[in-house]
């Protein structure tokens, strides 16, 4: 009682087993137990320690049940698991029936009348075909509504007989179709789901789940095991056109109204276990929800981050100013792993880490390991160092059911669970399914060589549509005439739409069709904004609340902008950005800016969201001016780039009239999401089709700092740019970050819309040769091409042109600020690299008659920067047969000096051979 009591005031006052036993305990309960133990025999010390342990042993069930649980459909021998069983605890049998069972489980039902019941009773729900870990989850109330859920016995509920027999149909229709494959289309690749059979129908709870509870969208991810089986059944894709995949035939022609998805139309194409697809669930023809099974390339698990993307842009609602409202019922993520992929691959632990996040966060999502226990050759004990693939997310406390891919009813139960625990905590799921792969990596290897021992057992093994056939015909459910009927019935459908394929095939001549012109030609876009509506705007998100202390060395930055916009002001880069962003939310379009820092700005430029120098609260002018007309999100995001970069990606696809924009803290630091940048946002339009309006800031600039604080790595961009995929620039002044920003927002609903590659600046931040007048902001435009506006001369006297980019255009400028004897030069400033501007280019070229000699000058290394890219482009267009000359850095395997002296030095030399002319010793190739 003292003990008890104890409890009462904290909890963690007691021991752990004693914690265990009073949880979810009221005085009543409490007072009843004692009772109890008051009326059996020999209460005493002895008999309180007997039932620490049993309270022990309780726990240790619930805690090691899972490695005796039968979970293994190639090995289903229970291990004997010492903490589990009653001879290793001192207790024996009568000890047990002396007591209550509320001993070993308070949730136990009223039929079991002592402990040592309730013992077989847990022994019996946790070794069974789900294996349950959620020790690691440290919240009160989720564990003991997981106990209550597992140990009450709803887990694995009785189904209805119609149920088992739609369940049943299910499991023949998944392995039915993928039979048929391998005998129709014998050596082709299709990542067969045999084995993970029942994988199909748990979607289809999971999904039947989230509509009841609210959902209007469903967004899966998944790689290839399976797939194709899921596009089928899941997704609704008509077998018609997955055979005609098969067969290279024109799916176009079987399926008019769907339009092609297949790797005969569009643009390059993908090849069909990529493919992704939308399907609507409609009830009585009015439609309940969309599910979405997204495009993903070869790169396992990196589609997860971008369907959290996806997910979160469907529950944002963006229509009012401020952050958006979300609604995390509204839409809900599905995750498929691979046992060896979830482990191996780090975009998973970044992903995952997305989930509590307020900026990434979607309301829980539910993952299933598709866990064929090994990894294309690879087996388990060379993948991994943890005993289950699963492992990784406990340390996101994230609950975990591991379950037997033979015992349907049960995967089923795994399901619901699953979904009722996300929509009561919002938070995330995990079902690890455990199978096997019936064949292997991809129908044209030979598993036997690699791993035979495995493969014995295997082809020995019965089916799960065999094994659930026979528990339905034990039960009376199933008669063998039905069971074939549905067979029949099945297999004439497939055979149907495969006839259907050879009869178009026959009737079509095969061509390879010349790709769609997806991107028309840009139209001009007014981007200009009125000087006083600027000015209006200006002094609007100056203004804070009275009782709102900003920083005060903070506010006096903040108060220099309010004369910006006058006569004689000077907007610089971050003025320019806010007022862009202002007019932006004024035409209606919301935003959404993330990047590690961004709040403020890496560089402290920013200054986005205000920190009350006193209580810590925050407060954004842009979710405050009377003008705006959408919801302004921006967030720091965590210490990553790839899952964020693809978590941006997929908000932007789903929320194609979002100004959505991912921001590095170094431009450099973009490498750790290659695969996105590559797989997904250069090709993903050519792939898939899929348009993406996003926006790339990537601060790039020699100042001196080192290998990884310099470039951008633009040429990486450059080399992917084709097919106007997207826009690469590399800006140097105020006035054009804010036309390119407003063009962008301006092109989000327009065919011709792709992502916006800006190599943003550091130094240049705060330069005043990259401010700019209110007047550039309300009567320019978006410029291309730049021409030096430092100095005036006359065109035939021009003898040299010196073509620049970004930051060391800003270099050259200071160089020639102060000087008049420059009339034989001039500077072109290249802002848009790609698209590359050829007529702008021509134009200008012509006007220079006299011109001798055309110079590429960078600060980057020869084989980085642009010059491998400008340089057959620049020549193509040059005139009196010109070839441009390279100044710059020599080629290197290190994007920059560590060294600022060395770095001094070297921009010194580039800079005196692009301004020194050809007798004085300059316009020497540095190359």
């Amino acid at each position: 009682m003292e003990q008890f009591e104890r409890f009462q005031k904290n909890p963690k006052m007691v021991d752990p087993e004693l914690k265990v036993f009073f949880e979810g305990m009221d005085e009543a309960d409490f007072n009843q137990t004692i009772s109890t133990l008051q009326t059996a025999p020999e209460t005493n010390t002895i008999q309180m320690e007997k039932i620490v342990e049993a309270v022990k042993l309780a726990e240790n069930i619930r805690t090691y049940g899972h490695l005796a649980a039968k979970i293994y459909p190639l090995g289903n021998s229970r291990p004997k698991v010492e903490h589990i069983e009653l001879e290793n605890y001192r207790l024996n049998k009568d000890d047990l029936k002396a007591m209550p069972a509320e001993i070993i489980c308070k949730n136990a039902p009223t039929s079991i009348p002592t402990a040592f019941e309730a013992y077989e009773f847990m022994k019996e729900i946790y070794t069974k075909s789900i294996a349950y870990e959620f020790h690691h989850v440290h919240n009160e109330e989720e564990k003991n509504w997981l106990l209550e859920k597992i140990e009450e016995g709803h887990v694995i509920p009785s189904l209805p007989k119609n149920k088992k027999i739609n369940l049943l149909k299910r499991l023949m229709e998944v392995e039915e179709f993928e039979r048929f494959l391998h005998k129709t289309f014998v050596g082709q690749k299709r990542f067969s789901i045999e084995g993970l059979d029942i994988m199909v129908p748990i979607i289809d709870e999971i999904i039947s789940d989230a509509v009841h509870d609210g959902a209007k969208n469903i967004n899966i991810a998944m790689a290839h095991r399976g797939r194709l089986n899921v596009l089928a059944h899941v997704l609704g894709k008509p077998y018609e056109m997955i055979f005609a995949e098969f067969q290279h035939a024109p799916n176009k022609e079987l399926v008019p109204s769907e339009g092609s998805i297949g790797i005969n139309f569009g643009w390059t194409g993908d090849v069909k276990y990529h493919l992704g697809l939308d399907r609507q669930i409609k009830s009585e023809n009015t439609v309940k929800a969309k599910v979405s099974l997204a495009n993903n390339p070869s790169h396992l698990e990196y589609v997860g981050a971008v369907v959290e993307g996806y997910t979160r842009a469907a529950q944002d609602i963006r229509s009012n100013p401020g952050y958006p409202e979300e609604n995390g019922k509204s839409a809900l993520a599905i995750l498929i792993h691979g046992d060896a992929a979830f482990p191996g691959e780090g975009i998973v632990a970044e992903t995952l880490n997305l989930s509590r996040l307020k900026g990434y966060r979607t309301g829980g999502t539910i993952h299933i390991i598709a866990n064929n226990t090994i990894g294309f050759t690879t087996e388990s004990l060379d993948s991994r160092s943890t005993r289950y693939a699963s492992d990784l997310a406990k340390g996101f406390e994230i609950p975990i059911l591991h379950v037997n891919a033979d015992d349907p009813e049960a995967c089923i139960a795994a399901s619901l669970l699953a979904a009722e625990y996300r929509s009561v905590f919002h938070k995330d799921f995990l079902i690890d399914l455990v199978g096997y792969r019936r064949f292997g990596h991809n129908e044209m290897d030979e598993p036997m060589t690699t791993s035979p021992q495995m493969y014995m057992l295997i082809h020995k093994h019965p089916t799960v549509k065999e094994l659930y056939a026979a528990v339905l015909k034990n039960e009376g459910i199933l008669e063998d005439e039905e069971f074939n009927k549905f067979e029949k019935e099945i297999q004439e459908k497939l055979e149907k739409g495969n006839d259907k394929v050879s009869m178009i095939k026959k009737e079509v001549e095969i061509k390879v069709p010349e790709p769609p012109l997806f991107y028309k030609e840009q139209a001009a876009i007014k981007t200009s904004v009125p000087i006083e509506t600027l000015q209006q705007l200006n002094q609007e998100l100056l203004q804070f609340p009275s009782d709102f202390k900003v920083f005060n060395k903070l506010e006096k930055i903040l108060n220099r902008r309010s004369g910006a916009l006058a006569e004689d002001g000077k907007v610089d880069w971050a003025l320019a950005e806010i007022l862009a962003f202002a007019t932006i939310l004024e035409d209606g379009t919301p935003i959404r800016l993330t990047g590690q820092d961004s709040e403020r700005g890496t560089f402290a430029q920013r200054n986005l969201v205000l920190h009350d120098s006193e209580t810590g609260k925050t407060f954004s002018p842009l979710h405050h001016f009377r003008a705006a007309k959408a919801s302004f999100a921006i967030h720091n995001s965590p210490l990553t780039e790839a899952a964020v970069v693809g978590f941006e990606y997929g908000y932007n696809v789903f929320a194609p009239e979002t100004l959505v924009i991912w921001e590095a803290q170094y431009g450099d630091f973009a490498n750790a999401a290659q695969v996105m940048f590559d797989q997904f946002i250069a090709a993903g339009r050519a792939k898939w089709g899929q348009k993406s309006g996003l926006v790339l800031l990537l601060p790039h600039g020699y100042e001196g700092q080192g290998p990884e604080h310099s470039s951008g790595r633009m040429e990486r961009f450059l080399q992917s740019a084709s097919e106007k995929n997207w826009s690469v620039a590399n800006l140097s002044s105020a006035a054009q970050y804010f036309h390119i920003l407003r063009r962008q927002a301006a092109i989000l609903s327009r065919d011709e819309v792709k992502p916006l590659v800006i190599m943003s600046p550091k130094s240049l931040l705060r330069n005043p040769l990259v401010s700019s007048s209110g007047t550039e902001l309300s009567e320019g435009e978006f410029k291309p091409v730049i021409e030096h506006f430092g100095f005036k001369r006359e065109d035939e006297k021009v003898e040299r042109i010196v073509l620049c980019s970004g930051k060391i255009a800003i270099d050259i400028a200071e160089q020639l600020k102060d000087k008049s004897n420059y009339e034989w030069l001039q500077v072109l400033r290249l802002e848009e690299i790609y698209p590359f501007p050829t007529k702008i280019l021509k134009n200008i070229f012509t006007r220079y008659v006299n011109v001798k000699e055309i110079l590429w000058v960078q600060e980057e290394p020869k084989n980085m920067g642009a010059w491998n890219f400008v340089e057959p482009r620049i020549n193509e267009n040059a005139p009196n047969g010109i070839k441009v000359t390279y100044i710059g850095r020599r080629r290197r395997s290190s994007p920059a000096e560590g060294d600022p002296t060395v770095h001094k030095f070297d921009q010194s030399k580039i800079l005196q051979a692009a301004l020194t002319r050809v007798e004085e010793g300059g316009g020497l190739n540095h190359g």
